[in-house]
């Protein structure tokens, strides 16, 4: 009697314990589908002022680097490793990739000028590009140097938005687009806080160099726009950390 009472609570308890998990995974596919039915992509050309700062209008883009219409676009870059922005994963798929885009546009050069050492990619390394006409979107191409992707930290980026706006400021452009490219080069990184730490950069040089000029110490003209290029996957999340980025000055 005592073993059949065991044999009747075991295949209870079995029974118990084979509901709940069947009952944890169905919530979580009902999660996921939820997840994946919500989360909808931003169509290419979407744009977005998510605020401004003394002055200049923050703007989200979603367009890559190759196409995007400005005075000068800047795109930051990893010290050069074999096949780097074209091994997908880690980097992202060429559709998507703003970097290879970039490399298409320039027929091949962004790679060559990054293999054969003419641009090391160090980090805040700065390298000029002016192509002819309707190659790129832009006027001009400005690469930045972000280092080893090993060492790689989303607080770097509050330095290479300083120098993004340093750079543009010597260039006497008034509007720029910035694009990070770091999922593109195969970096799983925060994006929000990646591009609230761009955006900090940009307007913490800004004031830096306006104070310069209050004391005749510098000359430019006044930064009216800054374009904040982001893949259509991650426009919300992008828009999300410039904003909270913003805040930080109005307070």
């Amino acid at each position: 009697m005592k073993n059949q009472q065991l044999s009747f609570i075991k295949a209870v308890t079995l029974q118990t314990l084979w509901m709940v998990f069947f009952a944890a995974g169905s919530m979580a596919t009902f999660a996921q589908t939820v997840s994946t039915k919500t989360t909808q992509a931003s169509p290419v050309g979407t744009s977005k002022e998510w605020g401004s700062v003394d002055g200049i209008s923050l703007i989200g883009l979603v367009q890559g680097p190759s196409a995007a219409v400005a005075d000068l676009q800047i795109a930051c870059v990893f010290e050069y490793t074999e096949g780097d922005i074209f091994n997908s994963p880690p980097a992202l798929p060429a559709a998507l990739n703003g970097l290879v885009h970039l490399d298409e546009a320039l027929k091949g050069q962004l790679t060559e000028i990054r293999k054969t050492g003419k641009f090391d990619g160090h980090f805040l390394e700065t390298f000029l590009i002016t192509p002819d006409e309707k190659v790129l979107g832009a006027k001009k191409l400005l690469l930045i140097g972000l280092g080893n992707r090993n060492n790689f930290n989303e607080d770097i980026m509050i330095s290479v938005g300083a120098i993004a706006a340093r750079e543009a400021l010597k260039l006497g452009v008034t509007n720029i687009a910035f694009a990070s490219d770091l999922k593109d080069a195969g970096i799983d990184s925060k994006t929000a806080v990646v591009s609230g730490n761009v955006v900090k950069g940009i307007i913490n040089e800004y004031r830096t160099q306006n104070g310069l000029k209050t004391q005749k110490l510098a000359q430019f003209k006044p930064l009216k726009k800054v374009y904040l290029l982001a893949g259509p996957s991650f426009f919300e999340t992008a828009g999300n950390g410039i904003k909270e980025a913003i805040t930080t000055f109005k307070n």
